[in-house]
């Protein structure tokens, strides 16, 4: 096993960032994945269920992105959707997934933890650090959930997360995007914070420009329609809410090549 480095885990993906900019691209497929690579991103965060907002994925599907892409892959752990209060059982869960992970290649991590007064758990997220190590960790967006978003920032740094994740704990990056450039003002180079949540090519430019950051997280899905022939109208096989049978949402090359060169033109 690799020493961990604090400074070679805050570059950890930067063969994507000849622009000036690196673009993380969420995906919870391997087609997604390809696509995202083939477009430009400089590093993925791998997930499940992208419709709650990402859960940990399975081993088999790290397995596999690995094998069909060169770019650094971060793995989400975060073993339910809803929030991010964790019992004594899910930790263990998060620990194994932790463990597994990075048997399994992944190039870094991604999670958070929170108490019920909305303050980071840090004695849960040192303990995951821990196990986390060598690899760089980024902290998500249970970032957007905190009672004081300065005061976290310091915890995050004090600790040694290389990364937060955040909309500005905004509904979307633009909406947060005040806070954000508060936090890259006061995080002076001590952790890379990436705005995420609601970016897309319309307004990326203004992104970048108003917050200072260096990286920046999105999805640029599209809409693609099932292949099968015969459809049941009548079942679906998750809630009311959930994403239709016969259509799946996977990361769009061209979307992905537009913000890479949108990016590049803001240098």
């Amino acid at each position: 096993m690799r020493r961990w480095d604090r400074k070679q885990g805050l570059a950890e993906g930067c063969e994507g960032m000849a622009n000036g900019f690196l673009m993380e691209v969420c995906v919870d497929s391997v087609e997604s994945a390809v696509n995202a690579e083939r477009g430009g991103a400089g590093r993925l965060e791998l997930c499940a269920n992208l419709m709650e907002g990402g859960t940990t994925p399975t081993i088999g599907l790290l397995q596999v992105v690995k094998q069909c892409t060169r770019v650094p892959v971060f793995v989400m752990i975060r073993p339910r959707g809803g929030d991010f209060l964790y019992s004594d059982r899910e930790v263990e869960v998060m620990k194994a997934d932790i463990r597994l992970a990075k048997q399994h290649g992944a190039d870094g991590l991604v999670f958070g933890a929170l108490t019920e007064d909305g303050r980071v758990d840090t004695e849960l997220c040192t303990a995951l650090l821990a196990a986390s190590r060598p690899l760089p960790v980024t902290f998500h967006r249970a970032f957007d959930m905190v009672y004081d978003p300065l005061a976290a920032l310091e915890t995050l740094i004090s600790m040694g997360f290389e990364r937060v994740l955040t909309s500005g704990c905004d509904s979307s990056v633009l909406e947060g995007l005040p806070l954000i450039k508060r936090l890259t003002e006061q995080a002076k180079g001590r952790i890379v914070v990436v705005p995420g949540g609601g970016i897309t090519e319309r307004n990326l430019q203004r992104i970048l420009e108003g917050s200072g950051a260096s990286e920046f997280h999105c999805s640029a899905r599209s809409v693609k329609d099932s292949g099968m022939k015969f459809r049941n109208p009548y079942t679906t096989m998750g809630a009311y809410l959930s994403t239709p049978e016969y259509s799946i949402k996977v990361a769009d090359v061209a979307k992905v090549r537009t913000l890479n060169a949108i990016a590049k033109n803001i240098l």
